[in-house]
């Protein structure tokens, strides 16, 4: 399960808090969340992951696509280690 939280933070970015599992179906309702974002703001959404517990292979899908379109904080240990792999395979440099 995936709990997405809408914050529209300071100023007009939003900021979408995530909870559980970036996982299965709980991907799409994630790129609902984003998309509708996206077409509020044209900043980049800040995805807050201090409380994501697992990404399968669809989330890390997600990142690897919308990677440019978003600004990453609060990373859980778990994300932080997942997300290394989506920057090394998209050449990006942390």
């Amino acid at each position: 399960m995936l709990k997405i939280t809408h914050d529209t933070g300071r100023g007009s970015a939003a900021i979408l808090k995530l909870e559980g599992q970036v996982a299965g179906r709980w991907v799409q309702e994630l790129r609902h969340a984003f998309c509708e974002s996206r077409r509020r703001s044209r900043q980049p959404t800040t995805l807050d992951l201090k409380d994501v517990t697992f990404i399968d292979s669809d989330g890390l899908a997600f990142f690897e696509e919308v990677w440019t379109h978003i600004r990453v904080i609060n990373c859980s240990l778990f994300a932080t280690e997942q997300l290394k792999d989506v920057l090394a395979r998209s050449g990006k440099v942390q």
